[in-house]
């Protein structure tokens, strides 16, 4: 019986990256380093670059596709598809002068989409050109995303005349549109804060902090509030972020520009950055739905209209990092090492990419001296050893994690049964059941319907033939919270076939399979249940099918042996007194 435990836990190393860990800070374990940047070369033909282009861009590697299909374009500069695609790919790859030139000829022939008009109503926002932009602006769709655009580049070239009635007439159709309350609420506080009626703006400031609002709905409000006397709203606003955000770390800045007594700057003083943040917020929005490639496009537009918006250069490294292409998230994420702000998720980003690069010594050497920067927190060593874990340093990776529980302090709280659970999987692989045994145990009162600890420590008893009653009764529950988690109905399957219950296990091992049918254990598990009712002939198919995944050399033996000699007939498995 094939037993991987840890691959059906591996649920663990993601939860690290987004419950336990953020950005960075400049100088934490010396410089990245030189970053790839390879260049395509160029294709015999126009057609060549073109079917070069449509390949690279078919595997996300947007830089090569936007040489190759400049290449092609050179050979038939007039071909309005072709410049569509080669301007979006110029602009996703950072190139945004020569996107906007791409843009303007189609837009010469009105041939433009919506957003190489937004691209180009941005670009003549940014120079001055109000008349150019506002003509473009009616071009506009008004169906799709150009539903949302539109209002918010309306309102904003109202502003720009100084003309604040226009620009909220403008925006009010986000108002009713479903999900975009927040979003208008927020552009009509910056609307009226800029065109000078502070109250007006203050109701709707009111409104869109009034749950848990993003950092840089927090920025702007707690900007309002301190440059029009509303101090106090300021740090309240202040302090409930750091104590909901994943990371306090990045409204520390505003809580100590505060306690100085120092007056901020306004931190949307034009129409010009008034559009950047809109289209910043939508390429969010975007991001948050998995619309990466539109939200990257966003992104570079407002960075085009306001090179120092830093969540915006952060969400486009994330989304680079996000698509694989970790040197291009690393030249992002450079440039915000320095940031007050932004500085210490930042870092830890650089040292996840490197990770991810497979240079672990850089890796692990951030890591050490993130952890080192700051003693009061953990974040960077619980990463620290979910790298060692992933390079087979168990003793570094059990290290670490002690280190980061030492910091945790006592009583432990809620979020932390993630390194308890850490370190078990860690202990269980080196061979130290009683210790993996107890940290799963101590996790489960700190979190007692996580069903990832319900499922773990339910199948290593099962699988060790003890607390079997108690074991099925706790993956039930976890099948209760995922039910259709292929591997935890795996695991009720297997505590019902080691409790002698074959046909019941085959059901719910049938069902696994279903739901995940490229998995060795699984199958092998499903074999195992087939033979012990008497479908020998499908219990071997399993088996074939186990031993085609396996990963180890001890699991492909068992599973031969089994499908030369079958299974001997067994009775359940007793649960051991313990």
């Amino acid at each position: 019986m094939t037993n991987t435990r840890t691959r059906r836990c591996a649920f663990a190393a993601a939860l690290f990256t987004t419950a336990l860990a953020l950005p960075a800070a400049a100088g934490a374990a010396g410089p990245v380093g030189d970053l790839p940047s390879d260049r395509p070369p160029a294709a015999t033909s126009a057609t060549g670059s073109y079917l070069a282009g449509r390949f690279a861009q078919q595997h996300d590697d947007w830089s090569a596709a936007a040489q190759y299909m400049a290449q092609a374009l050179a050979a038939d500069p007039d071909d309005a598809p072709l410049l569509r695609r080669t301007y979006s790919l110029k602009l996703g790859d950072g190139a945004v002068d020569a996107a906007i030139e791409l843009a303007s000829r189609l837009a010469d022939d009105e041939q433009v989409d919506q957003l190489g008009l937004t691209l180009l109503i941005a670009d003549h926002l940014k120079n001055g050109r109000l008349d150019a932009a506002q003509t473009l602006a009616a071009r506009l769709p008004r169906e799709g995303l150009a539903r949302f655009v539109g209002p918010l580049i309306d309102s904003w070239l109202a502003a720009a005349r100084g003309d604040t009635d226009a620009a909220l007439a403008a925006l009010g159709p986000l108002s009713s549109s479903a999900g975009f309350d927040a979003l208008y609420d927020l552009h009509a506080a910056l609307l009226l804060d800029l065109g000078g009626r502070p109250d007006q703006a203050a109701e709707h400031y009111a409104k869109v902090v009034a749950t848990e609002p993003p950092l840089r709905v927090v920025q702007l409000a707690g900007n309002f509030y301190e440059r029009t006397g509303r101090r106090d709203e300021a740090r309240a606003l202040y302090r409930r972020f750091a104590d909901t955000a994943s990371d306090a770390a990045m409204i520390e800045p505003a809580l100590g520009a505060l306690d100085s007594g120092q007056a901020p700057d306004r931190m949307v003083a034009d129409a010009g950055q008034g559009l950047a943040e809109a289209l910043f917020d939508l390429g969010s929005a975007l991001h948050h739905e998995g619309a990466a490639e539109t939200a990257l496009l966003f992104g570079r537009i407002a960075l085009h209209l306001r090179p120092d918006l830093a969540l915006a250069r952060l969400m486009i490294g994330d989304v680079m990092d996000d698509r694989g292409h970790h040197a291009a998230a690393l030249r992002e994420y450079g440039t915000l090492e320095d940031s007050a702000v932004l500085g210490w998720p930042v870092r830890l980003r650089m040292a996840e990419a490197l990770a991810r690069m497979d240079r672990h010594d850089e890796a692990v050497a951030r890591f050490t001296a993130l952890a080192d920067e700051r003693p009061g927190r953990i974040d960077a060593l619980v990463r620290l050893g979910d790298i060692h874990r992933s390079t087979k340093s168990f003793d570094e990776a059990i290290a670490a994690y002690s280190r980061a529980l030492e910091r945790a302090g006592t009583p432990l709280e809620a979020r932390h049964w993630a390194i308890l659970y850490a370190r078990a999987m860690v202990y269980d692989q080196t061979g130290q059941w009683p210790k993996a045994e107890a940290d799963l145990e101590t996790a489960l009162t700190l979190s007692p319907n996580e069903p990832y600890l319900l499922n773990y420590l339910g199948y290593s008893w099962v699988d060790r033939g003890l607390n079997l009653e108690r074991a099925k009764g706790m993956i039930e529950r976890a099948v209760e919270l995922r039910p259709k988690d292929g591997y935890i109905v795996d695991s009720l399957g297997w505590a019902l076939y080691r409790m002698g219950e074959y046909a019941a296990a085959v059901a719910k091992l049938e069902q696994a399979v279903e739901m995940r049918p490229v998995d060795s254990t699984i199958n092998d598990h499903l074999g195992d249940a087939y033979w012990q009712v008497g479908r020998h002939a499908e219990a071997r198919f399993q088996w074939q099918r186990a031993l085609r995944t396996a990963d180890t050399d001890d699991a492909k033996e068992q599973i031969r042996a089994k499908l030369d000699k079958g299974l001997p007939a067994r009775q359940a498995a007793q649960a051991e007194t313990r």
